[in-house]
């Protein structure tokens, strides 16, 4: 690790002016990715701009069109237990619960989960080419070890995957992030906050130079009755997704009214395809009608040898997501069909 100055700020002002001014700082919030991209020499920054007491940025409200607003310091842990959260997005609860491990959980922010890079062994890896790491170098995970890797939203540059199961929730969820900058404050459609590696897979989000995340805002919405986070991975806890599925319904009797699915470990970004959410609309809530929706989710969708598995397994994963959903008690470890 370089040497580095540390600043603490107590504003949001003053913490933007900090690194918009100094291409060498960065914002330092729970510090659980930069420590370990640190560590292995993916990052480097030369001054740290604690934020951690900027108190405005700690809080969860509700909003007057009853939606609720997470501010972008609350831990991730405190925002899976928050009473609003508990009962009025248990999606997004279940979500977070899914990822890291407790300690993990109780460091991590909001806003440093919407940020964090993904775990590719090739983008860790000093010794080999990778486009995130080093554009234009190559992408040794197209022709080599890739079970991990994405299957949807890929191109010839890069097929890294985005980690995070909170922001598979969000998306389902249509949240809203906003961000504060030099020039002022946006806010962005949490569709519109994640790309897609194109020719530029280095650049993760759309936040420019010197940009906060200072929230995130939760639309209202009555999906608290029917929803589910569904992980697929190698071990029960502390392993990234190999196909995880947020599912969350408003029903009308036994017809789907409104209904929500994003994917992640699947791609760059979370995946969510609204077309396949409309097929559902107004169709009987039955398996026959979620493997509708999961081939249209689906489509497209490339494996690269290793990872060929992922297309099949996110089809029954989503099936079996949208069942679950129907009755969350059945999320219960151990409970529900098979896979």
């Amino acid at each position: 690790m370089n040497s580095f100055d540390y600043k603490k700020e107590i504003t949001v002002n003053g913490a933007i002016k900090a690194v918009s001014t100094d291409n060498k700082a960065t914002f330092l919030a729970g510090g659980t990715n930069i420590i370990d991209l640190w560590k292995y020499n993916l990052t480097n920054p030369e001054k740290l701009i604690d934020v951690n007491d900027i108190a405005a940025l700690n809080t969860i409200e509700e909003l007057d069109n009853n939606g609720v607003r997470l501010g972008a310091l609350v831990k991730n842990a405190a925002t899976a237990y928050h009473p609003f959260i508990e009962k009025r997005y248990p999606l997004l609860s279940k979500a977070i619960l899914a990822g890291a491990s407790a300690q993990i959980r109780n460091m991590a922010t909001n806003g440093g989960n919407l940020l964090q890079r993904t775990r590719c062994y090739y983008f860790y890896d000093p010794d080999v080419p990778c486009n995130k790491r080093m554009p234009g170098s190559g992408c040794p995970a197209i022709g080599g070890c890739n079970r991990m890797h994405a299957i949807l939203g890929t191109s010839e540059h890069c097929i890294a995957v985005f980690p995070s199961d909170m922001c598979v929730a969000l998306a389902a969820l249509e949240a809203v992030v906003n961000v504060m900058g030099p020039n002022g404050e946006r806010h962005i459609p949490f569709a519109d906050f994640h790309r897609l590696p194109g020719d530029t897979p280095h650049l993760d989000n759309n936040l420019q130079q010197g940009e906060m995340i200072t929230s995130i805002d939760l639309p209202p919405n009555q999906f608290s009755k029917h929803y589910a986070y569904l992980k697929l991975r190698d071990r029960h806890s502390y392993a990234f997704a190999l196909v995880s599925v947020a599912a969350a319904f408003e029903m009308d009797g036994n017809a789907i009214s409104k209904a929500r699915i994003a994917l992640g470990g699947v791609a760059h970004k979370p995946w969510r395809v609204p077309e396949a959410e409309e097929l559902l609309k107004g169709k009987k809530a039955a398996a026959e009608n979620f493997a509708l929706a999961a081939e249209r989710i689906l489509a497209g969708a490339v494996g690269r040898g290793d990872n060929d598995f992922k297309i099949p397994l996110a089809k029954r994963a989503i099936i079996r997501a949208c069942e679950m959903a129907l009755d969350p008690e059945s999320q219960i470890p151990g409970a529900g069909p098979s896979l």
